[in-house]
């Protein structure tokens, strides 16, 4: 005989409490302008919630006694996500770019690795400039970390030296960040 799984519905954390899922003995209750109703029991607040076709919401369960409110949840939810929506589209992740050089760089080489970086800091990017070493060109580590220090310098009013020049196996790595720029 095949017995049945107990399928229990998974709540998403991110949606508070609604109506009959409200289980505290007494809650706060605000309505739906904002006024404070008082202290009531949760079965009498959900009474007067769906007496007014509303639901129940518990906003902050960690005060006591929990704060519910007396709104329409479809509507509250909407604005919610539409809020978490906005929030995503305003952020910015930066990325580390990369921008890869030997030690014995020609003048305008170099001129096109700082343009490079430049334009990505400017962008509001991380930078890793990497300078690889071949065979015994590893006995001059001072000459690159030099370059870097030079690269650095050049770049001093965009970027911050998040990592400075360290390394890593046959590489010299050096980390960029843009400045932080106060809004006025």
């Amino acid at each position: 005989m095949l017995e049945k799984s107990n399928k229990i519905k998974k709540r998403n954390n991110d949606y508070p409490l609604i109506n009959e899922e409200i289980k505290s003995g007494k809650i706060r209750l605000i309505d739906v302008e904002g006024k404070q109703l008082g202290i009531y029991t949760s079965t009498d607040a959900l009474n007067i919630a769906l007496e007014q076709n509303l639901d129940l919401v518990m906003l902050n369960d960690k005060s006591t006694p929990p704060v519910c409110r007396i709104l329409d949840y479809g509507k509250y939810k909407f604005i919610q996500e539409k809020k978490a929506k906005e929030a995503r589209k305003k952020q910015h992740n930066a990325t580390l770019k990369e921008v890869k050089m030997r030690y014995k760089i020609e003048e305008h080489d170099y001129k096109v690795r700082i343009n490079q970086a430049l334009r990505f800091l400017q962008s509001g990017d991380k930078v890793k400039a990497i300078i690889t070493f071949r065979g015994r060109e590893i006995q001059h580590l001072n000459l690159a970390i030099e370059l870097l220090k030079k690269m650095a310098q050049d770049l001093k009013d965009l970027a911050d030296i998040q990592q400075p020049p360290s390394k890593d196996g046959k590489q010299i790595i050096m980390v960029l960040s843009p400045k932080k720029t106060i809004a006025k």
